[in-house]
């Protein structure tokens, strides 16, 4: 439903701001051009002071120009309202207008400044930053950009995932480069014919044979499941977070290799049907 200003602002709003504006005289001027003139000096300097303070601090650029903007914005809006008094007119006219206004505005962008607010919330409160692997909004990748509307991923096959900041802040994140060490799990089976003895020792060694992998904590290996057809494996070793996927592609090529050279065999879903003679 659409708002506008007429069906929200009573008539005798909008008639005494009328009539303020007909009662503006040549002193009533000269005032108001004196008070905007010590204004903007005013907003000078604590626009310098603002941006003397930003630079020290250790907020992301893109939160120091919001609020740079927000400020200014607010200190043009004192601003007028103080010029406006000392022209006559009714200050609270004029708010009223612009509260109406800003109803307007604010219900026709709700999406817009609810992730400008999701975009303060992630800058302000780091829960990642450019260059980190995360999964946000659904969606898994390395963070390419933090913007005030959009937060940008680039996913593993380098394709560019632009997800709103108020579906990141809104859904758990996980950041996967937060720690310097990361933990690689392969799932794996082999059939029950195969020595489970032989199968743990056979993936702890593929893993203590990879350069990248850290010998502390050391690699191991467990059985996860007993499932119908096969043992569930698991194996489970570390390397620096940098290296995961180099790790993970590694040892997920050599696992097949490995088996084979130790006689394990790696079965599938299938049915033995055994015939007995009467």
């Amino acid at each position: 439903m659409a708002i506008t200003i007429t069906d929200t602002v009573p008539e005798e709003v909008t008639q005494n701001f009328r009539e303020n504006i007909r009662d503006i005289t040549a002193s009533k001027v000269f005032s108001a051009v004196i008070v905007a003139v010590v204004s903007l000096l005013v907003i000078k300097v604590l626009t310098s002071l603002l941006d003397r303070a930003l630079r020290r601090s250790k907020m992301e650029d893109t939160l120091k120009k919001l609020l740079r903007t927000l400020f200014k914005g607010i200190s043009w809006f004192v601003a007028i309202i103080v010029v406006l008094g000392c022209l006559g007119i009714e200050v609270t006219s004029l708010v009223a207008v612009l509260s109406v206004i800003g109803l307007a505005f604010s219900l026709a962008l709700q999406n817009f400044l609810s992730n400008v607010a999701g975009g303060m919330q992630l800058l302000a409160s780091h829960p990642f930053k450019p260059g980190d692997y995360v999964e946000a909004g659904g969606c898994s990748g390395t963070v390419s950009e933090i913007g005030m509307f959009y937060t940008r991923l680039a996913t593993y096959d380098n394709k560019l995932v632009q997800i709103p900041n108020s579906s990141v802040v809104s859904a758990n994140i996980v950041n996967y480069s937060a720690q310097a060490n990361r933990r690689v799990d392969l799932m794996v089976s082999a059939a029950y014919d195969s020595p489970l003895g032989l199968v743990l020792s056979t993936l702890v060694e593929l893993a203590e044979a990879h350069e990248l992998v850290l010998g502390d904590p050391a690699p191991a290996a467990h059985v996860t499941s007993y499932g119908d057809n096969a043992i569930g494996y698991a194996l489970r070793a570390w390397c620096a977070t940098a290296d995961y996927w180099t790790v993970y592609n590694d040892l997920i090529d050599s696992i097949k290799p490995a088996f084979d050279a130790a006689g394990i065999q790696m079965t599938y879903p299938h049915v033995n049907v055994h015939m007995v003679e009467e």
